[in-house]
């Protein structure tokens, strides 16, 4: 927690505390800072709100509160930090609309309020901030026309996860429902209008208080509640338990998978057999944000007994019907293989809320592990990206061929790893559970991303062939260890590495770790190059080029036979023949996979 009596320092310059694990709220103290030029408080445990007191810090040059749980509003007052150049506000639960007086801030050159839940338009005054160089409101509730200053001025990655916005490349077209408000009526008296606002603002923030006491009562009374029917009802569970093993059946629900536990009747349905929790333990877990996307946020979730599994809550309004969308979550529920990330259970709840749950991997995804290592730990070896990339396009063979599935967002960030830093593709088939505007906004993002093919731009449906353009991205990201999201002199990673190849630079090309490897090892340059011909031949921009996701695994299985048959003796559970032929692995290994 932050000492009340920062504040008296009062000729700090700089009061940077990122990355510790500082709880509780901003200090009313810290306005007292008069000569505050920067203050960093990002990726803390921070609550509460942004203090109205904060817009007295007339001398600030950057705000970073990034990475924790700050809610309630973006004050207005915030118009006073004359100076301001950098505000970055990300990844937190702030909520209500962007205030207009941002546009005032002259100087701004980044604003960053995305991964929040802002609703409303993207003010116009906004586009009168000339410095403005980065500018991200992606994955909010924002709705209405992107400001034309401001889609032409930033690619689409500034806007994305907004299902209702629209305006910017790759976004649904602006009906005329869409257009800007008008502003009020000019007859109007201008202290009228001012004395209209007032009276409002004053009226929400009654309204506002008395809901919150009548929900702090509201809570109260329904923990008491929970707790007496949990204690009454576990002595008539037990006896009912008892009494169906006698009988030689399984107790309570268990048979069916379903509880119907929950605040207000709410549906849980696990696909694994009998229930391993409640509808109660899963709403009550302690949860922490892992990340945002498009579909909706992930949370690790702590359940009662310390395990934990990994919670996907879906936006509202991204979901099929009903109907629909109980259909095919029951198809994606059945869906199992070692390299793809199981549904495990899904939870309805009274008001349409919809929770995915998946096994939790305490590694990460493949995007962290290979752009965001500590600078003490060990390097990715060539063994274990080979590894990995022949996890995916297993995988994948088995989402295309077997389940008869596309996945449609594929990237190193739903590339998940186990223990033993074994591929998981996450979010598998998740498209087919979403409306038509909840998918074009995700293939949006793939494009700012880098993973998109080309031809997405005007299919909007992603097939099999559009899976392996981002199969190859994934392998060209693990060759060359960049991001594709970073482009290089205007192009992006397939484009910019097909560059070098031209230019016969090829070497260029390859993570520096990797030449290490190369350089050790006789046979790993031969197989880095071999590997990237394959890549390439992945990301073609004709699309019926590109190979189906089996052909990919025959061949990293022939370049790299060893790891091959130790992935297939991990599936079979016998011992790996590391004297095998390269077809007789391919061929091990497609026996297995099919089964």
């Amino acid at each position: 927690m932050m000492p009340p009596t920062v504040g008296s320092l009062r000729i700090l310059h700089d009061l940077s505390l990122g990355n510790n694990l500082i709880s509780g709220r901003m200090p009313e103290g810290i306005a007292n800072l008069s000569k505050l030029q920067t203050l960093d408080l990002s990726d803390n445990l921070l609550g509460g709100s942004l203090p109205l007191s904060i817009c007295n810090l007339a001398s600030l040059v950057e705000l970073n509160v990034d990475g924790n749980d700050i809610g309630g509003h973006i004050p207005e007052c915030i118009e006073g930090l004359k100076n301001l150049t950098r505000l970055s506000l990300k990844r937190n639960i702030l909520d209500g609309e962007i205030p207009a007086t941002v546009g005032n801030l002259s100087a701004l050159s980044l604003l960053d309020v995305s991964e929040n839940n802002l609703t409303g338009e993207i003010p116009e005054s906004l586009i009168s901030l000339a410095n403005l160089s980065s500018f991200n409101v992606s994955y909010n509730n924002l709705s209405g026309p992107v400001p034309v200053v401001l889609s032409n001025k930033f690619n689409s990655s500034s806007f994305v996860g907004n299902l209702q916005l629209c305006g910017f490349n790759g976004s649904a077209i602006c009906t005329s429902a869409s257009s800007p408000v008008t502003s009020p009526s000019p007859s109007l008296p201008l202290s009228q209008r001012r004395t209209r606002k007032l009276n409002k603002r004053e009226l929400v923030f009654a309204v506002g208080g008395i809901c919150l006491l009548f929900l702090l009562l509201f809570c109260c009374v329904l923990l008491f509640w929970r707790k007496d029917k949990k204690e009454s009802a576990s002595p008539k569970k037990r006896a009912k338990d008892a009494t169906a093993k006698a009988a030689g059946k399984p107790g309570g629900d268990s048979r069916s998978g379903t509880d119907t536990g929950g605040d207000g009747g709410g549906k849980l349905v696990h696909f694994d057999g009998p229930l391993s929790f409640t509808a109660d333990d899963l709403l009550c877990a302690t949860a922490e944000i892992l990340g945002k996307s498009t579909y909706g946020t992930v949370y690790k979730a702590t359940m009662e007994d310390g395990s934990y599994v990994a919670v996907k809550r879906l936006r509202e309004k991204i979901a099929k019907n009903q109907k629909e969308f109980d259909t095919e979550v029951n198809v994606l529920g059945k869906v199992r293989h070692p390299n793809l990330l199981a549904l495990r259970a899904y939870y309805v709840g009274p008001k349409g809320e919809k929770l995915l749950v998946f096994d939790y991997m305490p590694k990460g995804n493949l995007g962290s592990f290979l752009h965001a290592r500590a600078p003490d730990s060990s390097p990715v070896d060539w063994p274990t990206r080979m590894n990995i990339a022949m996890g995916v396009a297993r995988g994948l063979h088995h989402l295309h061929t077997d389940a008869n599935m596309v996945h449609g967002n594929l990237s190193s960030s739903n590339i998940l790893l186990d223990e033993g830093n074994n591929s998981k593709i996450a979010d598998c088939g998740l498209s087919r559970l979403m409306n038509a505007a909840a998918n074009s906004s995700v293939i949006a993002a793939a494009g700012a991303l880098g993973y998109r093919a080309p031809e997405l731009s005007k299919l909007k449906k992603a097939n099999t062939k559009t899976d392996i353009y981002s199969l190859g991205v994934v392998m060209l990201e693990l060759l060359t260890g960049k991001s594709p999201g970073d482009t290089t002199n205007g192009l992006d990673l397939p484009q910019w590495v097909a560059s070098v190849v031209e230019e016969e630079w090829t070497n260029e090309v390859f993570d520096l770790e990797l030449m290490k490897d190369a350089a050790a090892g006789s046979e790993t340059g031969e197989e880095l190059v071999k590997t990237l011909k394959l890549a390439l031949h992945c990301v073609d921009p004709s699309p019926p080029a590109r190979p189906e996701a089996q052909q990919v695994l025959r061949q990293l299985e022939q370049i790299k036979p060893s790891i091959a048959v130790s992935a297939a003796s991990s599936f079979t559970g016998e011992p790996s023949h590391t004297t095998a032929t390269a077809t007789s692995v391919t061929d091990e290994t497609k026996s297995t996979i099919t089964e």
